[in-house]
């Protein structure tokens, strides 16, 4: 697990990360997620070992980073921004030599690259050298030496940035298996891949920790709830007065649609807002055409808080 205290980072005058608290479980993939310049590359560097936070705490499966950061660096795999490749070796050279600094015994080394080659599908570039990979295949190489020790902690920085659609759907199902079983913290611009694999996101702004919570709690927080559409068979008037009476409903909006009623609305209360209007619709006996969640919150959640703050 991580558990972070109150870590904040200057450079000169520039407060970089600020009094940031939060912590993370096994099991967990967290999503962190703000602008250029928020303080998220810094955060991990931070956790990493990379800095030293000028002020809090930070611990790495019970280590210290500060009094003991060779036992967290031990338990950690780390995907920077730019991924720390040397260009002049080949593909599976790079993986045995960090295999090797990463003190993975010598019997079991050729054994432990294989599966990572396999795992992470670098199979086909494995005589190359790194220098003349595509952007995907480095990205690939810099996840595979992330994993080459088999770490409980896997922090990941712009994971699959340079992929394409293919590549993309590949590693954010490596991202989801993976997290079955470890830490993960996942940092994207890319809002889709935040929504398509965490649990839960840290939105940073400023350097501090501006929202904290799954993308349901954070839209409630931030938008006053989640926006809920869809269309029944039945008159506009009854649905109306029906969904007005749900826990949590404001903002019902109902229109008449040649004999179907066409609905929006927003739940303000914990809970899935599917499954309640579900049984209303099941009480009052309306055919159901359409019933969705509207994707485009987390969006309007970000948007709102880096705008405003």
């Amino acid at each position: 697990m991580i558990d972070v205290k109150t870590i904040s980072k200057r450079f000169g005058a520039t407060i970089a990360v600020d009094n940031v608290t939060f912590g993370v479980e096994k099991g967990e993939i967290l999503g962190f997620l703000g602008p250029n310049g928020a303080g998220k590359s810094t955060t991990m560097k931070i956790l990493t070992t990379y800095l030293v936070p000028d002020e809090g705490t930070a611990t790495v499966e019970g280590f210290d980073i500060v009094a003991q950061p060779q036992e967290v660096r031990a338990r950690v795999g780390y995907l920077p921004e730019s991924v720390p490749l040397y260009n002049e070796m080949r593909v599976e050279e790079y993986l045995a030599f960090i295999a090797q600094a990463r003190r993975i015994p010598a019997a079991e080394r050729a054994r432990r690259v294989g599966q990572i080659i396999d795992r992470v599908g670098l199979r086909a570039v494995t005589k190359k050298n790194c220098g003349n990979l595509s952007k995907g295949f480095r990205q690939r190489v810099g996840v595979a030496q992330a994993l080459i020790h088999d770490p409980p902690v896997l922090i990941l920085d712009e994971p699959t940035s340079g992929l394409d659609p293919q590549q993309i759907i590949e590693i954010r199902d490596l991202i989801r298996d993976i997290g079955n079983e470890k830490v993960v913290v996942f940092s994207t611009h890319i809002l889709q891949e935040i929504e398509a694999i965490c649990k839960r996101i840290i939105i940073i702004n400023q350097g501090r920790i501006a929202a904290n919570g799954t993308p349901a709690d954070l839209a409630r927080k931030v938008l006053g709830g989640i926006r809920f559409r869809g269309r029944v068979q039945g008159s506009a008037d009854e649905v109306r007065e029906s969904l007005a009476r749900l826990e949590g409903a404001r903002d019902v909006r109902v229109e008449q649609r040649d004999g179907t009623a066409a609905f929006h609305l927003v739940f303000t209360t914990a809970g899935d807002p599917g499954l309640a209007f579900g049984k209303l619709a099941h009480e009052k006996g309306w055919p159901v055409l359409e019933a969705s969640t509207e994707l485009s919150s987390l969006e309007d959640v970000y948007l709102a808080i880096t705008r405003t703050r």
